[in-house]
């Protein structure tokens, strides 16, 4: 992780967010989130909509970005992905962000806004697959997915390889949600990586796994029909006149 030293404008926007901030509190909203046992250092409850304009007033800026992140509130942290340049963030950056990450929701949102658009976004989506915490793997294929819907011209040899990675994926439980639905955003890309997709899922219900069996099931059973099929055949007919 990168230290820049501060400045004065940085740290008087820095201010002014953090007091634009707290007047988008809603308690209700943070009350339920902490019941369901999402837990932040501080959690105003404010929606991601309202933090989005928010964000928008102000210029995206690194160093802004890095005092965000280290604030470790819901809101700072949502403010950071917004706020940071994506060409700007670095590898060890991504490394030490992500192994702060405790909540599916703020790894959805670095997926989101920052890492699918960096110039290590392949890379790091491979490498963070296969980190040991679960969080981090949550955010590689979080990464895969947004790639999957947003990445119109790469080639599929690219998520070929990101289905090679699955079998073990698979296998946890934790991961199952996640897991189900960048398969399927891969899968629905184009027809030939459907039919890719389609073939992997069907290596995944011989493994020795109960959880790869059902997440198989469950794909396959979102994917295997004609009506999917064709929808896939015309949206790959738009994407190629794009």
């Amino acid at each position: 992780m990168e230290y820049l030293l501060d400045n004065p404008a940085s740290e008087t926007v820095y201010q002014e967010i953090l007091r634009r901030v707290k007047p988008l509190q809603n308690r209700e909203v943070s009350d339920s989130m902490t019941r369901r046992g999402v837990v932040y250092k501080l959690n105003l409850g404010a929606s991601v909509v309202s933090l989005q304009q928010l964000a928008a007033n102000y210029t995206p800026d690194h160093l802004l970005a890095l005092k965000l992140w280290n604030k470790q509130w819901r809101e700072t942290m949502i403010l950071a992905t917004l706020l940071e340049r994506p060409d700007e963030i670095t590898e060890n950056q991504m490394d030490f962000w992500v192994k702060q990450i405790q909540q599916v929701e703020i790894a959805e949102q670095v997926a989101m806004n920052l890492l699918s658009r960096s110039p290590h976004a392949y890379d790091k989506a491979v490498e963070y697959c296969l980190a040991r915490k679960s969080m981090c793997k949550i955010t590689g294929l979080l990464t895969m997915g947004r790639l999957a819907l947003m990445d119109k011209k790469a080639p599929n040899e690219k998520f070929e390889a990101f289905l090679e990675l699955f079998p073990p994926l698979a296998k946890d439980s934790q991961l199952s949600t996640v897991f189900r639905r960048v398969f399927v955003q891969i899968a629905l890309r184009n027809p030939e990586l459907f039919e890719v997709a389609l073939r992997q899922a069907s290596l995944l219900l011989t493994l020795d796994s109960a959880v790869a069996k059902e997440n198989a099931a469950e794909v396959i059973g979102q994917l295997d029909c004609d009506a999917v099929r064709e929808m896939v055949a015309l949206r790959s007919q738009r994407f190629d006149s794009i």
